[in-house]
């Protein structure tokens, strides 16, 4: 056991056999290949699995593709034979795209729209990235198409990394509380905050399996900032699992902490003083942004011209039917 600096007792997940119940590293590493991969701006490499990112999680099948240019964002929908469950991936922030960022400082708190949830307000900006754009309609379809194909029990696995973990965490309420995904598990990478606690509670009452892991001193988690008296009391839900260094006279190692169920667990990155974008960028070692220079940049190969669909706004689906799978 360790302790830190305001005497709370952190688990160190080696130390800790009841953590991995909870926590699944092989299976957060995993979701993270995914949640690097959907940043990839070949659309041919990513809708084939052959990318430079897709190496390492052979045995996947995407089954669409999405790719809303109007506003910036990315997100697959596939099937992982490895797992034998539906992945649902979501891209995160582009650097240079002024559409991410204006939904990302939209800080105003917005109603949440299902039953039970009057007192829940979420991230204005992130909510209607997932519910106000092509992304929702275009998953809930191929999610249908999935359940068709592999059957409505199948496990469906939602990640993302930044913004793209916000809309995960709305994707994957949205697809419980319809009861299009009866098996959801979350797993995000360097999440901001989306909502209220009240928020907070009632995502973790309809979708507990949701794991946020953080890296170091990244600063996103930490955004929008936590005002417990401010009218923007923004909270994240649990649980946060927090990647960090703990150094030594001898060594350094690499510690991956399992954080209480508060969602704020003082003794986790709530602790930290100082934060890094670099820290941002990467998670187990994955590079977690698209590094071209330019703006939203897409490559369409000729080769996707017979699973490509698209509409007035110049937004893309690539779609494979269960004949061309």
């Amino acid at each position: 056991m360790a302790v830190c600096e305001s005497d709370c007792t952190i688990n160190e997940t080696k130390n800790q056999e009841d953590d991995y119940a909870v926590y699944n590293r092989s299976l957060a590493v995993t979701l993270a290949h995914y949640a690097s991969a959907v940043y990839i701006s070949d659309l041919m490499g990513l809708f084939n699995w052959t990318c430079s990112r897709c190496i390492k999680t052979n045995g996947f099948v995407m089954i669409d593709l999405i790719v809303d240019v109007d506003n910036c964002l990315q997100a697959f929908v596939g099937f992982a034979k490895s797992l034998n469950a539906v992945i649902i991936a979501f891209r995160g922030t582009q650097l240079k795209s002024i559409q991410n960022w204006m939904t990302d400082l939209n800080w105003c708190l917005s109603d949440l729209d299902y039953p039970d949830s009057s007192e829940a307000k979420v991230h204005h900006g992130f909510y209607s990235a997932y519910h106000d754009t092509s992304m929702r309609p275009a998953v809930v379809k191929a999610v249908r198409k999935a359940n068709l194909m592999y059957g409505a029990n199948i496990n469906v696995f939602v990640t993302g990394h930044s913004m793209g973990g916000a809309m995960a965490s709305f994707c994957a309420l949205d697809l419980k509380m319809t009861g299009l995904a009866k098996n959801i598990q979350v797993c995000t990478y360097g999440m901001p905050r989306i909502g209220n606690a009240e928020f907070a509670t009632f995502y973790s009452q309809h979708v507990p399996d949701t794991i946020r892991v953080t890296s170091e001193r990244d600063i996103v988690p930490h955004l929008p900032p936590n005002y417990p008296t401010h009218y923007r009391n923004y909270r994240h839900f649990p649980r946060e699992v927090w990647i960090h260094k703990v150094e030594n006279d001898c060594s350094v190692n690499i510690i991956e902490t399992v954080c209480d169920e508060s969602g704020e667990d003082p003794c986790c990155s709530r602790s930290l003083i100082r934060y890094s974008l670099f820290n941002h960028m990467y998670y187990y070692g994955l590079s977690m942004a698209d590094h071209h220079p330019k703006v939203c940049h897409i490559v369409i190969d000729p080769g996707l011209d017979n699973f490509t669909t698209s509409d007035s706004y110049g937004n893309f689906i690539f779609s494979r039917t269960p004949t061309n799978i």
